[in-house]
Parts: C-alpha cells; sequence; structure tokens
C-alpha cells in the first residue's frame, strides 16, 4: 500500500524512546546531540517525553541527518542489534514468555509491523525455517538501505535466541568486505546486490526458557490452547495464523491462503475445523490484536487502522471492533491516553 502522501508523512506514529536510543549510540560514536537533531525538528524535550511520537517525517530527517555522520556502513546494523526485546518496551518484555518458537517468531515481526512501522514486512515459513522479508512502503529510496540495516539487525537481536543461523540478504551494495560484516554477527551469511531484501533463519528446535514475570500481552493473542488429536490440521491452523499476521488485510483470504498452502479451500476448512477453529475466527482473533496495539501503542488514525485491517471505511471497523470487546476504537484509546 502506498503510505507516502504528505499528510501521513506527518502523522506520529514512531515513540521517541527510539530516536532517544538512536542519538546516543550516534553520541557515543562522538557524534554531538545537537549536531545530529539539527534541522530535524525534534527537540531534547520530545526525547525525555515517555509518550511522545514522532512523524515519518521527523524520523525520515534524523536518519538523513545521522547517515552522512556514520564513518561505518555497518553503524545502522550495529543500531539494530541494541534493539533488544526490552527495547521494545512491555510488549517486547512479554515475548519471553512464549514456549513454542514458532509463535515467538510471528510475535516479533507483528510487533515490529506496528511498533516500529518504518518498513513492512512479509512471514514465510517452510517446515521450520521462516524468512522474513521488507518492504519500502514509504517510499524513501535515499533511506532504505539504512532502514533495512536497522531492521535486520534488530531481527537479529530478538530472534538468536530462538534461531541457529541467519542469511541476510540486502538489496544494495556494500563496500565492506563480508568478513567485517561477520564480525558483527559471528557465523551468519551476508549477501549484498540480492534480488530482495530479507533475512532466512532456521529455528534451532529448543523451548524458549519461560518468563518469571506473567506478563499480559496482545501480540498474536491466541485462543488455540491445544489438545490432542490432528497434528495436520494444528499445523495448517498454526501456518494460516502466520499467513494472517503478515497481511491481515483485504487480500487476506480464505482461497488466497489455500492456494498459498497449496491446498483447496475446502481442505483448508476441514483441517481448520478440525483443529477446533475457523478462518473467519483467525481472521478476527489476529485483526483484534492488531487494532488494539494500534489504539494503544500509536497514534495512527482510526481511518487508517481500518484500511491497514481490510476495512472498506471507518464504520464498518468500528462496528467489528465493538463486536469482539465490547468497546468502540475510540473508547479504547482514550482509556489508554488517560492511564498514560
Amino acid at each position: 500500500m502506498e503510505t507516502s502522501s504528505e499528510l501521513a508523512l506527518e502523522v506520529p506514529i514512531v515513540s521517541a524512546r527510539y530516536a532517544r536510543r538512536f542519538v546516543r549510540f550516534m553520541e557515543h560514536r562522538g557524534v554531538k546531540r545537537h549536531t545530529i537533531l539539527a534541522n530535524t525538528g525534534i527537540t531534547d524535550d520530545m526525547l525525555n517525553n515517555p509518550d511522545a511520537s514522532l512523524s515519518m517525517h521527523q524520523v525520515m530527517d534524523l536518519l538523513r541527518q545521522a547517515d552522512w555522520l556514520m564513518t561505518d556502513e555497518r553503524a545502522a546494523f550495529e543500531f539494530g542489534q541494541q534493539l533488544d526485546l526490552p527495547s521494545h518496551g512491555l510488549l517486547g518484555f512479554a515475548m519471553l514468555g512464549q514456549e513454542n518458537p514458532r509463535r515467538l517468531v510471528s510475535m516479533i515481526v507483528q510487533y515490529l509491523r506496528v511498533g516500529l512501522p518504518l518498513m513492512d514486512m512479509e512471514l514465510e515459513s517452510t517446515g521450520s525455517t521462516f524468512r522474513i522479508r521488507l518492504i519500502d512502503t514509504w517510499g524513501v529510496e535515499d533511506l532504505r538501505p539504512c532502514l533495512t540495516k536497522i531492521y535486520m539487525g534488530s531481527i537479529h537481536r530478538i530472534s538468536c535466541q530462538v534461531c541457529s543461523h541467519f542469511h541476510f540478504q540486502f538489496d544494495f551494495p556494500s563496500s565492506a568486505s563480508l568478513e567485517d560484516w561477520q564480525l558483527l554477527a559471528p557465523g551468519c551469511e551476508f549477501e549484498f546486490d540480492a534480488p530482495v531484501a530479507q533475512v532466512t533463519m532456521p529455528l534451532k528446535g529448543s523451548p524458549i526458557p519461560k518468563s518469571e514475570a506473567n506478563l499480559e500481552f496482545l501480540v498474536a493473542r491466541t485462543r488455540c490452547h491445544r489438545k490432542p488429536g490432528n497434528l495436520e490440521a494444528d499445523e495448517t491452523a498454526m501456518q494460516v495464523r502466520e499467513l494472517i499476521m503478515s497481511q491481515p488485510g483485504r487480500p487476506c483470504t480464505t482461497e488466497n491462503i489455500a492456494r498459498r498452502l497449496d491446498i483447496s479451500p475446502r481442505t483448508l476448512r476441514q483441517h481448520l475445523a478440525s483443529a477446533g477453529t475457523s478462518f473467519r475466527e483467525l481472521r478476527n482473533e489476529i485483526r483484534e490484536s492488531f487494532a488494539t496495539l494500534y489504539l494503544k501503542d500509536t497514534n495512527v488514525p482510526l481511518e487508517s487502522i481500518s484500511e491497514k485491517l481490510g476495512f472498506s471505511d471507518q464504520a464498518g471497523f468500528t462496528k467489528a471492533y465493538r463486536s469482539w470487546t465490547g468497546k468502540t476504537p475510540g473508547d479504547v484509546r482514550r482509556q489508554a491516553r488517560s492511564k498514560k
């Protein structure tokens, strides 16, 4: 979806905590704060406000200002590696409590798509191997290499607990040697001038330790408590959930999902029924989780949320959200703001 209109660029959508960490990162590399913030419209008060959000325009100006100040082209990837789970906030901590590595990877992708919406991501899985493709939805060609490196670095940092190997592919060149890149991520593969920007990573196969803190989380909330039964149906349900997460909007239909799984729509419905769910139920659960994240953690307008989730208008989204939660989107956003 094209999102590069001037109006969209001015909407506050990115938490200022990311900019605050980025400025500190640059300061540690010897760049003065006033030099980084010059002509960006970002003030110290904004950076120090835990509830502040920045517009895409401000983020782009900040990254452009810093890009020419970086003497090492690997710096953006290195900054991404500092964006660990705690850096992404409470919902990031909640991910630690997931015992299912496959679900954790899906949750990571979903959270980044909502909490750090500078690039979009498509998630695919084949067996125990995941592939995350990065997509420039804002049309910021000059900043695409910088953003791609930041995302790749963060994906590496927060996925290394469940993935055994990473193959990074960048769709632009690099003057640094592969050996220099591997110093940042030993044992990983780096490929430049690739057809697409993506990372491929197989799961380790070992469970994730439970977090002692029983934190409530919204990301990828699921009601599928596993029961003894048809393992093939359960696997299909999990794959459907991951595909819906990667694209919860209008193109996400039973027919499209069945085509991607190389089965008929009828077989898909049968598998989901055997797993105790349905396509409609899975899609609504994920849409509700996405919507609640947008409403509580971002300032994205309701009209934009409606479009992102595949509704033809805001009225349809409001009606659906009320049926899911008993509250209107406006009520949820107002309550979230009143608690801050």
